[in-house]
């Protein structure tokens, strides 16, 4: 009889596993930033979220100021779109959704943002049925979103755009950071054009999902002037002192040795020579 009971405890835990019980909802008073993960289901709260103040992003005024305004309309309770921030990479995007966010909250808008990894996007239903009539407001976050050509993982990020029968909770938007505009690679869209028996709809259906964003920030690389300028930026931000001649000679050199420029060669750049002046950031 015991071991009857035992085979049935054991099958009973193992269809808990398959099947685990739904996430609680979480106190979102605990934090102002949150990462979703799933299997189990949970919200963590983030405490300290990594970012720059939004006046430190140099280069990409036209999308910050975009950005902000769609954000700024969605945290006093209005209609706002889906973003995608695409392009050069190292050139601040994921930045900007974090900053943007910090500006919303000193301006006391109750805002949570929520990052969201690409491998769990299989999950997301279940995360906006916890979102969905909560009293806040939620940014889902997707940083470096991207799909191979045997990835099935976009269809679960339509739910968070515009498709399934409930749509998108009026509380949520998405933002979602690529190097991509249209999320895949351009050999993939030609392999799908050369190989489907209807290409036109083969592409169609993947492409259509950067078409789900209402709006496409697009991000390319900087000049030299700008360059320069998020270093100074930077030394005045911390009080590293150094004359324009040096920042400018030894910026250059560096660059050099990476290949490009770009917001992040320029931090880069910056770390190592707050270093070397001795000052901690």
């Amino acid at each position: 009889m015991s071991r009857k009971t035992d085979v049935l405890t054991r099958i009973a835990e193992a269809f808990e596993r398959m099947n685990p019980p739904a996430a609680t909802a979480p106190d979102f008073d605990a934090a102002d930033a949150f990462m979703w993960q799933a299997d189990p289901d949970a919200l963590v709260p983030v405490t300290k979220v990594s970012r720059v103040a939004l006046d430190m992003l140099v280069g990409i005024n036209r999308s910050r100021d975009t950005l902000l305004e769609n954000t700024l309309q969605f945290a006093r309770g209005f209609a706002a779109n889906n973003a995608l921030l695409w392009g050069a990479r190292g050139m601040g995007k994921s930045s900007l959704v974090k900053a943007i966010h910090a500006e919303i909250l000193t301006q006391g808008h109750n805002l949570k943002i929520i990052e969201l990894q690409r491998e769990d996007l299989p999950s997301v239903g279940r995360l906006l049925g916890l979102l969905r009539g909560v009293p806040h407001r939620f940014v889902l976050f997707c940083d470096d979103l991207s799909f191979s050509h045997d990835d099935e993982h976009y269809k679960s990020l339509k739910a968070i755009l515009d498709g399934g029968i409930e749509g998108r909770p009026d509380n949520v938007v998405l933002y979602a950071t690529s190097n991509r505009r249209h999320l895949m690679p351009r050999d993939m869209i030609e392999n799908e054009r050369q190989s489907a028996i209807n290409p036109s709809e083969a592409v169609e259906e993947k492409v259509s999902l950067s078409d789900r964003f209402g709006l496409w920030l697009g991000f390319h690389p900087c000049d030299q002037d700008d360059y320069l300028a998020m270093i100074r930026g930077y030394c005045d931000a911390y009080g590293v002192d150094i004359s324009q001649d040096d920042l400018r000679a030894e910026a250059i050199e560096w660059q050099a040795t990476r290949g490009n420029r770009s917001g992040r060669v320029a931090w880069q750049f910056f770390c190592d020579l707050a270093g070397r002046r001795g000052v901690a950031l």
